[in-house]
């Protein structure tokens, strides 16, 4: 890069700097709804005087931005047509729905209507939501990423007309604060710098691009247990031991994480891995990032003491919350664990569940303008609502105080509001109370409902009704596996339903997947994690209820994410698909963040398929995918689903077959053993009566495992190699342990 170029480019990165400021409060207010179908037909293309192209969209987050005055299009090339064809760069943003600082940025600057002509005079703006176009949110981020040294949301990107990117940020406001700039000052600037110096800036650009698209390469990886020790010791080097999780404030809550640190306690019998799930757990469910009242958790804690959330509400939050306490439950058999899985699965079937079998995506952290405020209590409100002595109780318990221990955003004070939480555990409470700890929950329990009953007639957060494939992968998953293990056939009839309208209305004609689907239609599409994590529901969901036509679809996705997204000469998966839109560079990611990566996920589901059909080609593909990624071993505790994926590769893992009568009792109880019990290594199978039936079509290898004696039998094998066959559920677990193979 020359002198000139150097210049340019730290003069972008410094412009593109991240942006650490609190903003001020929003003002409350509440959006107006959108016209109906039939009036939003009539209008013009470019949405009229009260509108902007936005009011087509069926994005949630895009429509909220339909009565910007920013001249807002959407992802398409008609808006880099026009960018080309008036000579101007391309103002990109990407947010989506649920996102506080995203609302705060629109309030503050794309409903202005001073910045609004800054942008609509000097750039084509183009609004994006990352949930709907994840593909186009991971070129960018890592753009931004490499250019600012972190990333978040809302992302802002300028880009010349060909999509190169030489300028990005996260938020901004309107104006400088803090001696940082704001978009008044800073797109001017911009605009100049296009102006005056525009060839230089398309040479920059390229050069960032270039850059960026070899950051992106990886090296081979080397794999084996010592890596699974490295993991277990980085999260231990930032175990909070006082308050549980990992890391400072702000606490962000990754199931996977803990997910692994079981597996590594069952490998290894680590007292301190189980230590730091069961601790960790336990903060979680009494802190303020559960809701204490209607359940289900929030995305994550500002504070180190899980106390302050932020307060949106996300799908797949909810999934993997889920997934872990499971797990849990199944390792110790803290009965705790389970109640809170099916609390957070009692949110999720109320509040997210669409009449059609799918689940909504997430409920914002606002209403009314303000963040959090459906969900504060004040001291005076709970004795409201409950009376005098109930009140008080309640009020002590969960720690509502009349000072209130919550601050308001633009003051920094307590305004007199609680945010619900257990600062000490019930049994505490109980012993303090004289009472009887069963009556005591018989209490708090009463309360909680009519608290409920009285928090249903605040306006509600906005709710994101569209469905994406992948999170409903993931919550099909959760589903299923908290079925099998607590042996609840409602919540497996959830998963099929979920599946079902997955499989009916988010494929097309061809068997691909589509990434969204709301108010009838489905549109985009199908990312890696689309396939890698409905797959995992698939698998999980067969597991659950032997039904051979979800290991079948799990199939057919699985080879339909091999033929269109594997990277055939380095291994592992690319983002997009090799006929998708064609964009800077094809993205892969191994990194197991908020959500675990596709290429994690892809790599596990590999290894299990191949265990349960007996297909040894599947096993080659998901070995490869964990050995093409270097940057995975050199921070293992960031990629803890793809731990759990190697742990698996590791082994000794179990092909077990479980030959009998579906109807059968004893069928059930020997297929419930298994069920029930934490075993990662394992995959189950169910062989039904008769010559062929389905399942051997799949796996051929169940062709010669009957029953015996017309009675369950279980087929205990390891790499294929069995045991003696047995009707004996004890034996049958007896040969699960690696010593009976000696």
């Amino acid at each position: 890069m020359d002198g000139s170029l150097s210049i340019l480019f730290c003069l972008l990165a410094c412009l593109a700097g991240p942006l650490l400021w609190t903003a001020s409060s929003q003002e409350r207010r509440t959006r107006a709804p959108l016209p109906s179908a039939a009036d939003i037909a009539r209008l013009p293309r470019d949405g009229g005087l009260e509108f902007n192209r936005l009011v087509f969209e069926r994005s949630p987050y895009l429509q909220q931005h339909a009565r910007n005055p920013v001249d807002w299009h959407p992802w398409g090339e008609k808006a880099f047509e026009l960018a080309r064809r008036e000579q101007k760069p391309v103002f990109l943003s990407i947010g989506y729905s649920t996102c506080h600082w995203c609302h705060v940025m629109e309030h503050e600057s794309f409903e202005d209507h001073e910045v609004a002509a800054l942008i609509n005079r000097h750039f084509v703006p183009v609004k994006v939501d990352r949930e709907e176009r994840p593909d186009l949110d991971a070129v960018y981020m890592q753009v931004t990423q490499a250019m600012t040294g972190s990333g978040g949301w809302p992302m802002t990107v300028i880009l010349t007309p060909d999509k190169q990117p030489f300028f990005a940020g996260t938020y901004y406001p309107k104006s400088a604060r803090h001696g940082r700039k704001g978009l008044l000052e800073l797109l001017p600037e911009i605009a100049a710098l296009w102006r005056e110096r525009r060839a230089d800036v398309v040479k920059s650009a390229a050069q960032i691009t270039d850059v960026v698209r070899e950051q992106g390469r990886e090296t081979p990886a080397e794999l084996g247990p010592e890596l699974l020790q490295r993991g277990r010791e980085q999260l231990a080097g930032r175990y909070d031991s006082e308050l549980g999780g990992f890391g400072a404030a702000p606490k962000f809550p990754v199931p996977h994480q803990l997910l692994f640190l079981l597996q590594a306690h069952q490998r290894t019998h680590d007292a301190l891995a189980l230590r730091m799930v069961e601790h960790t757990l336990t903060a979680m469910r009494a802190g303020g990032i559960y809701d204490q009242i209607g359940f289900g958790f929030h995305r994550y804690s500002t504070d180190r003491e899980w106390l302050v959330p932020h307060f949106e509400k996300m799908l797949y939050d909810q999934a993997l919350h889920v997934l872990a306490y499971t797990a849990a439950f199944q390792v110790t058999g803290n009965a705790a664990y389970r109640a809170t899985a099916e609390e957070v699965l009692e949110y999720v079937l109320r509040e997210l569940l669409d009449p059609r079998g799918g689940f909504h995506s997430a409920e914002d952290a606002d209403s009314e303008g303000e963040e959090g405020r459906f969900y504060l209590w004040t001291h005076a409100e709970v004795l409201e609502a409950l009376g005098a002595e109930e009140g008080e109780l309640f009020a002590r318990v969960y720690e509502i105080t009349p000072e209130g221990n919550y601050r308001e955003e633009a003051s920094g004070q307590r305004d007199g509001r609680s945010i619900p939480h257990l600062a000490r555990a019930l049994a505490a409470w109980a012993a303090e109370l004289a009472v009887e700890e069963p009556a005591l929950r018989q209490r708090l329990e009463r309360s909680r409902l009519a608290l409920l009953a009285v928090r249903a007639r605040r306006v509600r957060p906005f709710k994101d009704d569209k469905i994406l494939s992948d999170w409903n992968g993931l919550m099909i998953a959760a589903l299923a596996r908290a079925g099998a293990a607590f042996g609840e056939a409602r919540y497996v009839a959830a998963a099929r339903a979920a599946a079902e309208f997955a499989l009916a209305h988010l494929c097309d004609e061809n068997g691909r997947l589509l990434k969204r689907w709301r108010g009838g239609e489905a549109a985009f599409a199908g990312t890696l994690e689309d396939y890698a994590f409905l797959v995992w529901g698939l698998i999980e969901l067969y597991q659950a209820d032997f039904e051979v036509r979800h290991l079948e679809a799990a199939l057919a996705l699985n080879g339909e994410m091999l033929a269109h997204f594997e990277d055939e000469a380095a291994g592992g998966f690319f983002t997009s698909a090799d006929d998708a839109e064609e964009l800077l560079f094809r993205h892969k990611e191994v990194y197991d963040g908020a959500l675990p990566s596709g290429n994690s996920v892809a790599a596990w589901n590999l290894l299990r398929l191949a265990r349960l059909t007996g297909r040894a080609e599947l096993e080659e593909h998901g070995r490869r995918t964990l050995a093409a990624f270097g940057s995975a071993t050199r921070m293992p505790s960031a990629h803890t689903l793809y731990l759990l994926a190697l742990d698996f590769a590791l082994g000794p893992s179990f092909e077990t077959v479980v030959a009998g009568d579906a109807a059968s009792p004893d069928t059930q109880a020997m297929l419930r053993a298994f069920q029930e019990r934490f075993l990662p290594h394992l995959v189950l199978l169910h062989r039904a009566e008769g010559d062929e039936p389905p399942i051997t079509r799949l796996a051929p290898f169940t062709l010669e495992q009957e029953s015996r004696a017309g009675k369950a039998t279980a087929y205990v094998c390891r790499n294929y190699a069995c045991h003696a066959p047995t009707t004996d559920v004890a034996q049958a677990l007896r040969n699960l342990d690696p010593k009976s193979w000696e």
